[in-house]
């Protein structure tokens, strides 16, 4: 049949036989893809493709898609040719839970700094553990109290300070809130003498690196840097002649500076600072900075120890992480507190603060972090707020390098596989009533409030869970419980009916029970209690 078949082959003109050729390509590895993950629902086109996700991507709305598909599909949808979504209890200890053995996915790669991989884009476990083991004790609870509480305290004082003598710089939440976490995070990682920051004391050069973060088209630069990756990196790194080409065809993404630049141009200034100080001072900062715990397992420290740039960009990432996060979860916390319907817990915390004693404040007036890390309103208040508006809502991606089974399905060795936190924090089944702000949840029936904290999901889990999370809480719950010892707040006059929104990845992100959204702008008024 074959020979009968070839003259007719041998007739076929070049370009015919490329195209059929290729269509053949196509059709073997379109119904590869569909074979390829069996059984679990999700509509057709995603699994043809994954190019039908990134437009979800393009379009910013990706998390919100998915959600939807979740509800209509069921707890495990397919989002792609080789990638899945879940939203169960189970599917989360299996993936995110300790010594689940999944692994971070190339996606993470587009975090590296200074070409250098980092605590948060080390794909395998054993790379993360072992960088983590650096960090861990720094970061644990009991250090942060002990050896940086009095630091973020002066921070909160710098704050209170600001809202009494520039009101309007203070009242601008989005801005104000990320000179404070900018200036606690540098303080933490660099400490006074290497870099740290003064926003809040009205550093311009400081409080103009966050200017790399406010222009809308990093959405677009993390879409090219996130679906094609060799594309961008060739087409951001030209220089000269080749640049202003480019730049002239508009195929850059994003124009230089680019997200983040002056933030990593900061970090890497910082790093060549503490270089440069004598091996005394670099020793004895040990246990006061994470520069200094980072050296300790420097080259000319430990045999096999970590290179400079290696150094460098761990400090930078972390500082990377540090400021948005905080900043937008203390952002939705005021302006949620703040809004006419919700006032009525803004009394209870206001009057959960008031009853602190006068041995939890220290000799500035500010609420010690270990007092406030007490407070069961002002947690639940918190809570709620990382619930509704977790500052980074969209899906997190592992792969296992074996075949598994999640929920009963069998699945492929190398498949992506993720969960968010915001369709875990949006389970009607588990959370009342899921997309209003009430913080009372969280105090009612104990059966409902054990199932509601295993939903949550704001500092992700297992060996993978946010290093921060101790260091933010005692910013977050510090700066707060100082505020509402003081003030009474509400939404600027007019814009009750507009949600602020928070740029994440390709998305942005706002309280989708408003009618009008302002990115990166929150206007809240601070008066004084009477």
């Amino acid at each position: 049949m074959l020979d009968d078949l070839a003259p007719i082959w041998q007739g076929i003109p070049t370009l015919t036989k490329l195209f059929i050729l290729a269509a053949l390509l196509f059709a073997y590895f379109t119904v590869k893809n569909i074979f390829r993950v069996r059984g679990v629902p999700g509509p057709k086109l995603y699994a043809l493709t994954k190019w039908r996700l990134a437009y979800d991507d393009w379009t910013g709305t990706r998390t919100r898609t998915i959600d939807q598909l979740h509800k209509r599909y069921g707890p495990a949808i397919r989002i792609g040719p080789n990638e899945l979504s879940f939203n169960s209890l189970t599917a989360l200890k299996t993936i995110y839970g300790a010594g689940s053995g999944f692994e971070r996915t190339t996606f993470y790669r587009m975090f590296d700094v200074y070409g250098h991989q980092n605590l948060f884009t080390y794909a395998g476990v054993k790379e993360h553990a072992e960088r983590k083991k650096l960090l861990n004790h720094a970061y644990s609870k009991s250090s942060i109290l002990k050896a940086s509480a009095s630091a973020v305290e002066k921070k909160v004082w710098e704050y209170m300070k600001l809202l009494e003598t520039a009101p309007e710089v203070a009242s601008e939440t989005f801005s104000s809130l990320h000179y404070y976490s900018l200036d606690n995070i540098t303080h933490f990682l660099y400490g006074d003498e290497f870099g740290a920051t003064a926003a809040l004391t009205g550093s311009v050069a400081d409080r103009n690196m966050l200017n790399d973060v406010l222009d809308p088209s990093r959405r677009k630069l993390a879409w090219f840097a996130a679906h094609l990756p060799r594309y961008t990196k060739w087409l951001m790194s030209r220089t000269g002649f080749a640049e202003r080409l480019v730049a002239g065809l508009g195929l850059l993404p994003m124009k230089k500076p680019t997200t983040y630049t002056g933030i990593r141009k900061h970090a890497l200034a910082a790093w060549e600072t503490f270089f440069a100080a004598s091996s005394d001072i670099k020793v004895a900062s040990n246990a006061t900075t994470i520069i200094g715990r980072l050296w300790e397992n420097h080259t000319s420290q430990k045999a096999n120890g970590l290179l400079d740039m290696e150094i460098a960009s761990e400090a930078a990432d972390h500082l990377l992480a540090g400021v948005d996060t905080t900043s937008d979860t203390l952002m939705f916390l005021f302006w949620a507190l703040s809004l006419p319907e919700n006032l009525h817990f803004q009394k209870k915390l206001i009057a959960e603060v008031a009853a602190m004693p006068e041995s939890d404040f220290n000799d500035q007036g500010v609420p010690t972090a270990d007092a406030t890390g007490k407070l069961t309103y002002l947690d639940a208040v918190i809570k709620e707020t990382l619930r509704l508006y977790a500052p980074l809502p969209a899906s997190e991606p592992r792969s296992l390098p074996v075949d598994t089974t999640i929920d009963g399905y069998k699945i492929s060795a190398n498949t992506v596989v993720s969960m968010s936190p915001y369709s875990l924090h949006r389970n009607t089944e588990v959370f009342r009533d899921p997309l209003v702000f009430n913080p009372d949840r969280w105090f009612g029936e104990a059966k409902e409030v054990v199932e509601m904290k295993k939903w949550f999901w704001a500092f992700s889990s297992g060996g993978r869970m946010c290093i921060g999370l101790h260091l933010a809480m005692a910013e977050m719950m510090t700066l707060t419980a100082a505020i509402y010892r003081v003030y009474r707040t509400k939404v600027r006059a007019g814009t009750e009916n507009t949600s602020p929104g928070i740029t994440s990845r390709f998305e942005v992100f706002y309280d989708v029970s408003k009618p009008y959204m302002k990115e990166h702008e929150c206007w809240i008024d601070f008066e004084k209690q009477l």
